[in-house]
C-alpha cells in the first residue's frame, strides 16, 4: 500500500460564509494537486471560529445545518477530486448550535458527523451544545480504507477521547483546532498517539488568525521499530506558523504491523478496575487505607 497523504489546510478565514466556501474549495483543489488522499480543515471553518469578542446571539445566527449547501459542496468536491474531505462548521442543531466536523470519503459519501464533546464551557463555548459520542468509520480513500475518528481541539485534553476512539478501532484521529499550539498541547497530541498506537493529525489556523499560531502536526503513533535500538520521534509533520497546505505521508502498513506487536493501546488494560472513570466525582477520602497495602 502506498503511504496515505494527509493535507492539513492551515489557512486563514475570509470573513464570510461565501468567501470561506470559495477559499475552502480552492484549498482542496490545491491539496489534490499535491497528491493528498485526505484534506482536513481547521476548527469551525464555516465562520472561521469567529465566536470571541462578539455577543453569542450574533454569532449563533451564523450557524448552518450539516446538510446545508455549504457542506454539500464539499461532498460533491470530494467525489470530483477522488479525495476524502473533513469540513468543519458552526452547525445549526435543533434549537442549539454545535462545533462540528463532517467527513466525506473519496466518493463524496458522508461517513461521519462529529460534534465536539468537550466544549470549552469556561469560555464562550458554553453557548454550544456538546456532542454525545465519539465515532469511528471505515473511510474510503484513494490509498485504501483507513479506520478514522475525530476529536476537536479541547477534546485532546481528555485521554478518554482518544482511548474510546482506539477501542472502537481507529487508526487515525483527525483533529480540527483553533488555539495556540504550545509545547504542552503538542505533548498531549503526542501522548494520545503514543498511548493508543494510532496516528493523530491536527489542523490549526495560521498565526495570522488571532489566538492561533499554526503548528499543525501529524504524529504517526509508531514509537519503536524492530531495527532501531532507541525509540523514534513519532512526529512526521510539524508545520510552521505561516498559512499553507501541509502534506504528511502516513505509512499505514508500518502502523498496522506495529499495532500487532507492541504493548500499548488495549493490550494490557484492566478495564474492570477503571469504574471511577465513569463517575462524576472522586471518591473520598482521596488516599484510602487499602491503597497502602
Amino acid at each position: 500500500m502506498e503511504r496515505l497523504k494527509i493535507a492539513l489546510l492551515q489557512i486563514s478565514p475570509c470573513g464570510s460564509l461565501e468567501k470561506n466556501l470559495e477559499k475552502g474549495i480552492q484549498s482542496c483543489r490545491q491539496a489534490k494537486k499535491q497528491g493528498a488522499d485526505i484534506a482536513l480543515f481547521p476548527e469551525m471553518w464555516s465562520n472561521g471560529y469567529a465566536i470571541h469578542e462578539r455577543p453569542a446571539e450574533e454569532w449563533r445566527k451564523e450557524a448552518i445545518p450539516a446538510d446545508s449547501d455549504f457542506v454539500n459542496n464539499f461532498s460533491r468536491l470530494a467525489g470530483e477530486l477522488d479525495m476524502a474531505i473533513g469540513i468543519t462548521l458552526l452547525e445549526k442543531y435543533g434549537d442549539g448550535v454545535r462545533n462540528t466536523l463532517v467527513l466525506f470519503d473519496r466518493l463524496g459519501e458522508r461517513k461521519l458527523t462529529y460534534a465536539k464533546v468537550h466544549t470549552c464551557d469556561f469560555s464562550v463555548e458554553r453557548n454550544l451544545t456538546p456532542g454525545e459520542a465519539f465515532y469511528v468509520t471505515e473511510l474510503d480513500t484513494a490509498c485504501g480504507i483507513v479506520k478514522a475518528g475525530a476529536m476537536i481541539c479541547y477534546d485532546r485534553e481528555f485521554p478518554e477521547s482518544a482511548r474510546i476512539l482506539m477501542l472502537k478501532g481507529a487508526e487515525l484521529i483527525l483533529v480540527p483546532n483553533a488555539c495556540p499550539m504550545e509545547i504542552n498541547r503538542l505533548c498531549q497530541l503526542r501522548a494520545r498517539a503514543y498511548e493508543n498506537m494510532l496516528a493523530v493529525a491536527t489542523c490549526n489556523y495560521p498565526e495570522s488568525v488571532p489566538d492561533c499560531n499554526g503548528r499543525s502536526t501529524v504524529f504517526d503513533g509508531v514509537a519503536y521499530l524492530p531495527d532501531e535500538e532507541d525509540s523514534r520521534d513519532m512526529c512526521i509533520l510539524d508545520a510552521g506558523v505561516e498559512e499553507g497546505i501541509y502534506i504528511a505521508e502516513l505509512d499505514l502498513e508500518q502502523l498496522r504491523e506495529y499495532r500487532k506487536n507492541e504493548v500499548h493501546g488495549n493490550t494490557y488494560r484492566h478495564p474492570l478496575k477503571y469504574g471511577v472513570l465513569t463517575k462524576t466525582g472522586v471518591e473520598e477520602p482521596f488516599i484510602r487505607e487499602d491503597c497502602r497495602r
